[in-house]
Order: C-alpha cells, then sequence, then structure tokens
C-alpha cells in the first residue's frame, strides 16, 4: 500500500512539473460579428450613462461662453488701439 501512495504522489509531481512547461494557450480571436455585436452593447450601456443638460442649462453656459468671448474681444480691440496708436506716435503717422 505505500508503493501506491508514493506513486499516486509522484504521478502528481510528474504532472504538474509538465503543467508547468505547456505553453500558455492563446485566446481565440473573436469574429468580425462578435466584435461588431460587443462594440455595440459596450456602446449602449455608455450611452445609458449620459447625463444630459437641461435647456435651462444650455441656455446659462451659451450666455457665459458669449459674455467672455465679448470681454476678450474686447480686450484685444484695446491693445490693438494702443499698439497702433504708439505705432502712429514712434514713425509719425
Amino acid at each position: 500500500m505505500a508503493e501506491k501512495s508514493t506513486k499516486k504522489a509522484g504521478d502528481k509531481a510528474e504532472t504538474s512539473s509538465k503543467a508547468s512547461q505547456k505553453k500558455p494557450e492563446k485566446k481565440k480571436k473573436e469574429g468580425f460579428i462578435a466584435r461588431i455585436s460587443r462594440f455595440a452593447k459596450e456602446l449602449r450601456s455608455e450611452i445609458k450613462k449620459i447625463v444630459w443638460p437641461t435647456r435651462k442649462q444650455v441656455l446659462n453656459n451659451t450666455c457665459v461662453v458669449a459674455v467672455v468671448m465679448a470681454v476678450i474681444g474686447g480686450f484685444i480691440w484695446i491693445i490693438d488701439w494702443v499698439f497702433a496708436f504708439v505705432r502712429g506716435l514712434i514713425l509719425g503717422f
């Protein structure tokens, strides 16, 4: 009986060393249709997570952008006017 238990233990050691020597299995490539299907499912789940702004928020953000553009535009216009005036003084225009 002692031989049987030793033999089994030896068999396990042999199989475990063989298992560690095996090359890792390569994953099968998905087909084109399977990739498209997976993409569509992931896309659908991501679209469900989107939180769209309300009409009031969009209007408020649009007004803020318009005001900031007007202020920056005015600032650039004033700077341009100052540089043109200084150039005129220097060159005598």
